[in-house]
């Protein structure tokens, strides 16, 4: 029987799987900050960006299937999260992108595919629209392009179970594990006023695109994600039927199914 945690009942109590164990990661100092990664596997690269508030280690039920598929997988703390350290700027996806960018040249990776999560999925974009030589294609999961693709908050027992996980995997991993609060307003502050991409903007990207949406998902507009598919050149449209905002949490053989079938396509 497919695993599955919709409720994030075990998320909260336990996190996701953990992560596998490897010898090729660290941190990266670049424009202010110090950035974890850890890259794992070999064959065709694959980077994965976790969503707002979060870390690499949510990513634990996707790394594993994506190994065993091939694919050498690369996780990285955006700055401020998790392990990666950031400076007194305000946070911006642009400048998180740029720290992607670093660790992909320290591991000497010229092109990878990005599978982005909520905040990672626009960091994905922005890499895939400035520096699209760098970029096989974005895998933009759960997220906006611009204010108008969110929805009005609405606390549920899933959302404050997932932030519970958020706020005791920052005091285990941060540097300032006493800061919890003023990074939840910074990254709030960025999430609220940015990105402001337009639809000239979209169609400047011509990376492969799959824009994929959870049927309950808690945060985004599913008309937004029919928007963002109309107007970037070959963009997909996925659905994920049963799930919300956390998909690759709740049943991670469904997206992880997805999200294999998305690199198979761009590969081939």
């Amino acid at each position: 029987m497919e695993f599955h945690d919709d409720e994030l009942r075990r998320f909260e109590a336990e996190g996701a799987a953990p992560l596998p164990d490897t010898k090729v990661g660290g941190h990266v100092d670049h424009d202010g900050a110090h950035i974890w990664y850890a890259s794992y596997g070999s064959g065709t690269p694959v980077i994965l960006l976790h969503g707002g508030l979060g870390n690499s280690g949510n990513w634990g039920y996707q790394v594993p299937a994506l190994i065993d598929a091939g694919h050498r997988v690369v996780v990285v703390d955006s700055r401020g999260h998790g392990r990666s350290t950031r400076d007194e700027r305000p946070y911006t996806y642009e400048l998180m992108a740029s720290d992607v960018l670093a660790v992909m040249d320290r591991l000497e990776i010229d092109k990878a595919a990005i599978a982005g999560w909520s905040d990672g999925a626009c960091i994905g974009m922005v890499l895939g629209k400035i520096h699209p030589e760098r970029v096989s294609g974005v895998f933009f999961f759960a997220c906006n392009m611009d204010p108008s693709g969110t929805k009005e908050f609405v606390a549920t027992p899933v959302i404050e179970r997932c932030f519970f996980r958020h706020k005791k995997d920052y005091a285990a991993l941060s540097a300032t594990p006493e800061g919890f609060d003023a990074f939840v307003e910074a990254v709030g502050l960025m999430q609220r006023t940015e990105p402001n991409y337009t639809i000239a903007d979209l169609a400047e990207i011509n990376v492969p695109v799959a824009i994929v949406h959870s049927e309950h998902d808690e945060f985004i507009k599913r008309e937004h994600s029919d928007y963002l598919a109309r107007h970037i050149s070959g963009a997909e449209l996925i659905l994920l039927p049963g799930v919300s905002h956390f998909a690759p949490l709740q049943r991670p053989g469904q997206f992880n199914a997805a999200l294999l079938a998305f690199l198979a396509r761009i590969s081939a």
